[in-house]
């Protein structure tokens, strides 16, 4: 009675074990030791693509956190003759923009899934134009210019199991990004 018993809780737990999902393991960069996501500065927002290995069954997120400087335009209405003046305004401090893109596990195709996540764009105009000579004028932010960006892959979500620090250089103008102007570090 007791062998059966116990065999019961052993085959009760094998048939346990066998059932819990497959957990990220050494999710990289697909591509080789070097590989680097691709970029491209879309004017306001960054996009980020490329293919992830060795994930696990599960659902995942996507994250990208950007750094930017920004050019702006300051606008004053015209007392004289009701046009908007723009007169050579100051470039706002740099901005950080995110976005996030969610993959569901159907799509992880033997812990493989390409991605592309593309940044929000910033908040525009800037409230209270403190970088144009007064406050009643208004400043927004016309093109972004991309210095950097923080891709994070979360497995499930909650669970950091990738994370690609990238640096721009020189910084990005409109279009994609030269592989050679980045430089990623991959933890």
């Amino acid at each position: 009675m007791k062998k059966t018993i116990v065999m019961t809780v052993l085959l009760a737990l094998a048939v346990a074990a066998l059932a819990t999902p497959a957990y990220a393991s050494s999710v990289h960069l697909k591509g080789g030791r070097n590989a680097e996501p691709a970029f491209t500065d879309n004017g306001l927002t960054l996009s980020s693509s490329g293919e992830l290995s060795g994930l696990g069954n599960e659902d995942v997120l996507i994250t990208i956190v950007a750094v930017a400087n920004p050019t702006a335009t300051c606008s004053n209405p015209s007392v004289n003759d009701g046009k908007d003046q723009q007169p050579a305004g100051q470039n706002p401090a740099p901005v950080t923009v995110t976005g996030s893109i969610s993959i569901p596990a159907s799509e992880v195709k033997n812990g493989n899934t390409p991605f592309s996540v593309v940044t929000d764009a910033p908040v525009t105009p800037i409230e209270g134009a403190p970088d144009c000579p007064g406050s009643n004028w208004t400043e927004n932010i016309v093109d972004m210019a991309f210095t950097s960006a923080v891709i994070t892959v979360e497995q499930p979500p909650g669970t950091v199991v990738l994370t690609v620090t990238c640096t721009i250089s020189p910084q990005t103008s409109n279009g994609s990004v030269p592989k050679a102007d980045v430089t990623c570090t991959s933890s």
